[in-house]
């Protein structure tokens, strides 16, 4: 069974059996911990994946990290991983329950690149046209600054991407400019 599946599986037994126990809601801020701790602690990335540490060893890794600070069912969770010896795939298990929880919830996720923070009144614009789009009603910002863009805006939603970038207006430019009319091709 690929990894993905494998995370996915167990993603969805944890979402399930999380709402099951009425606890949904905290489980779902130990995985974004997690997702959290995955993305700024490479070397503890690192150690999930390496095969020369044993898993007990991993086990109690997860255990000093997380004990007394997460769910009870997402330390149960992290030990039947490691019993299973799948302890490489608990950032990807963390991230397809985040999407789980999102779907369940009806929350869209947005990304949204700009050339500057946005102010309040321009997040709110920004969400009224994710909510229009997606026709949900909870929706999620995640604000990127890049300066590369020049200016304007990308918005991400799902598979569908809004570019309104000046640096996109520049390459269309470039490529119609690379098109002489006037010079005839052979």
């Amino acid at each position: 069974m690929s990894d993905f599946r494998a995370a996915s599986r167990y993603a969805k037994s944890l979402l399930e059996l999380a709402d099951e126990k009425g606890v949904l809601e905290e489980v779902q801020k130990d995985m974004l911990l997690l997702s959290s701790v995955c993305k700024t602690n490479r070397d503890f990335s690192l150690m999930l994946i390496n095969p020369i540490v044993k898993h007990r060893k991993k086990r109690e890794i997860l255990e000093a990290i997380f004990k007394g600070k997460v769910n009870k069912v997402t330390i149960s969770i992290f030990d039947i991983i490691t019993r299973k010896n799948r302890e490489a795939i608990l950032p990807s298990i963390a991230t397809e329950f985040n999407k789980q929880y999102n779907i369940k919830k009806g929350i869209e996720v947005a990304k949204v690149i700009t050339t500057v923070p946005l102010d309040a009144k321009l997040k709110k614009e920004f969400e009224n046209i994710v909510s229009k789009i997606s026709k949900s009603k909870t929706v999620q910002l995640e604000e990127v600054v890049d300066k590369n863009i020049i200016g304007g805006f990308v918005l991400k939603l799902g598979d569908r991407q809004i570019d309104d970038s000046i640096k996109t207006k520049l390459n269309e430019l470039k490529v119609k400019f690379s098109h002489n009319p006037y010079i005839k091709e052979y």
